[in-house]
């Protein structure tokens, strides 16, 4: 990344001085997964872009770090979601470095009574699972699992359209009120599975479908838990559809970037700087400059090393920041007080994630497995204490008691993620593995024991952790592990900008901040009150993880709103074929 220095200028790949520019169409503030994306494609659109970075690195939570020498481990998000997305191919992110490690065998779920789901890909085992191998392995009857084959067969050759309808298609504006049956992703259902389809999936919770579609635990509970730690909360009413589409997402884009998650935040910086973007880090952008109700530029920082205080956006500013920052960035003036108060007043309670890396001598030997692995198919994932009863239990103690769990009887659905069984770039050949392990815990600011809580207990959760697994996997002890670095909501809040509260999922994930009214409604569509000023964060919708999906979305909205982008469409753009704009929703 370029940094300016204050004692020699800037200077470009050749080690030429970089001349002084202080005017560019478009300004970025925030150099995360989003910010790099949508710079990404402004700059190869052909349109000149300047990104501030606030940190003395880009990334925002798709980070790596080497705790240990030879140990690649993901402190904040640690498993890509995007496969579906458009960008992979618009942005040419192979040709920029960018590479996946597919997981052969993602593994499965075990309950605390031992019984046990592994492994199975509906999406790309070619030959397809047997059914009765599969039927088996759910620990049903043929007849409970008919529905759920069924649908899940019924599914796979339009996944792409059906994720695609959800996450990658610009959110619709409330205000229309566009019937419930018109909307993307109950298109897509009911034209390629119309004997499934039934209106009242829009409005069913996560849980509510699983149940309809005759799941028993464990698998059921580990899917509740993996929708909860992705966003959509498996209990809150409108969740069912977003919840299934991100937990079938992982099994979809079955894969981590090669070398861990920073690499995709690396390939879109490449992209981005080889299409002229100027990209600058420790440069913390203090207000966005906003003339007669128009954004029009930024001002950096004092401390700043950046040579030019005041950089100048001739088209737009677009804010890759958490919500909860706009209005000081902005000045309330700019907003009105009704605005403000709603932003101030946005919930970043309901949980967030424990990340814990366990760096293990050996791999666990899971008792309960169905079979044996061999290190061709082991399984890479794997959720333990999986009962819903057991996941009904976590969320009494995050959402009602407000604070973490002290007894391993109640750690439910820990999920276990071993990257290096697929990625051996993460770890030292031969020596050892790591182990990626999420639990859920109250957000900082809902701890009842307030925001330091689960930092100060950081040891004792790490040690019940442990505990579970040795339950699981004997082989587990103490000796086996060689380091457990582990980062807390409360260190995600410090170690990045846009973890605001220490809430990954930057906002909380129930229905009245969530969809089409995430962060809130009139701004769902990433335009501020402020004309030529945009949001691209994760409390964009649609929310967080690694999708690519909020940059591709943004920019139907930009080449709406700008005709010199509009009169511009390269070839290599295309649009979400779900897109309603505004002329079809009536409020142009």
């Amino acid at each position: 990344m370029t940094q300016a220095t204050a004692t020699r200028p800037a200077v470009d790949a050749r080690g030429e001085p970089m001349p002084r520019r202080a005017h560019y169409d478009f300004v970025i503030v925030g150099g995360g997964p989003n910010g790099l994306g949508i710079a990404a494609y402004l700059s190869k659109w052909g349109f000149s872009v300047c990104m501030l970075e606030a940190r003395p690195e880009i990334g925002g939570g798709a980070e790596n770090a080497e705790p240990v020498p030879g140990y690649s481990i993901d402190p904040h998000a640690s498993y890509f979601y995007g496969a579906a997305a458009p960008g992979l191919e618009q942005l040419d992110l192979p040709r920029h470095g960018f590479r996946m490690s597919y997981i052969k065998n993602f593994g499965g779920c075990i309950s605390h009574d031992g019984r046990a789901f592994f492994g199975g890909n509906f999406f790309h085992d070619q030959a397809g699972r047997d059914p009765e191998t599969y039927v088996r392995l759910l620990g049903v009857d043929r007849d409970t699992a008919k529905l759920y084959l069924e649908f899940m067969e019924g599914l796979r050759p339009h996944a792409v359209d059906f994720f695609r309808s959800i996450y990658w298609t610009p959110p619709y504006d409330e205000r229309w009120a566009v019937p419930k049956g018109e909307l993307p992703v109950a298109r897509v259902l009911r034209e390629a599975m119309p004997s499934f389809w039934d209106e009242s999936l829009l409005d069913m919770s996560f849980m509510e479908m699983m149940e309809g579609l005759g799941l028993p635990d464990p698998i059921k509970a580990g899917l509740l838990v993996g929708s909860w730690g992705n966003g959509p909360h498996p209990y809150w009413k409108g969740m069912a559809l977003p919840g299934f589409a991100c937990t079938q997402l992982m099994m979809y884009s079955g894969a981590a970037p090669v070398g861990g998650m920073h690499a995709l935040a690396h390939a879109l910086a490449r992209c981005a700087l080889a299409h002229g973007a100027r990209i600058w880090v420790n440069s913390p952008v203090s207000e966005v400059i906003v003339h007669d109700g128009r954004a029009v530029g930024v001002r950096v920082a004092d401390d700043s090393l950046l040579e030019e205080k005041t950089v100048w956006a001739d088209m737009g500013v677009i804010l890759g920041t958490h919500i909860k920052q706009f209005p000081d960035l902005v000045g309330r003036a700019h907003l009105g007080r009704d605005l403000v108060q709603r932003i101030e007043d946005l919930s970043l309670k309901g949980g967030s994630l424990f990340v814990t890396n366990l760096i293990v001598k050996e791999l666990p030997v899971y008792k309960d497995a169905p079979e044996e692995y061999g290190p061709d198919d082991y399984p890479a994932g794997m959720s333990l204490h999986c009962t819903t009863e057991k996941v009904l239990d976590l969320m009494r103690d995050v959402h009602s008691f407000r604070t973490h769990p002290t007894d391993p009887d109640d750690f439910a659905g820990v999920w276990f993620v071993v990257h290096d069984q697929h990625d051996p770039t993460r770890a030292r050949a031969g020596e050892g593995h790591v182990i990626t392990v999420n639990l859920q815990v109250p957000a900082p600011e809902d701890h009842r024991d307030g925001p330091e809580a689960v930092n100060r207990a950081k040891d004792e959760i790490v040690e019940n952790i442990k505990t579970v697994l040795r339950q699981y996997a004997p082989n587990m002890t103490d000796d086996v592990y060689i380091a457990t670095p582990t980062n807390t909501p409360y260190d995600s809040e410090l170690r990045n900008m846009a973890f605001v509260g220490g809430n990954w999922e930057g906002a909380r994930s129930s229905q009245d901040e969530w969809w089409s009214r995430k962060p809130l409604p009139e701004m769902a569509r990433y335009r501020t009150p402020v004309e030529g000023l945009y949001l691209c964060n994760q409390t964009s919708y649609p929310g967080g993880l690694c999708l690519l999906a909020v940059p591709y979305n943004l920019m139907h909205i930009l080449e709406e709103d700008y005709e010199r982008m509009g009169a511009s469409t390269p070839e290599w753009w295309y649009r979400s074929k779900w897109h309603l704009t505004d002329e079809q929703g009536g409020t142009q």
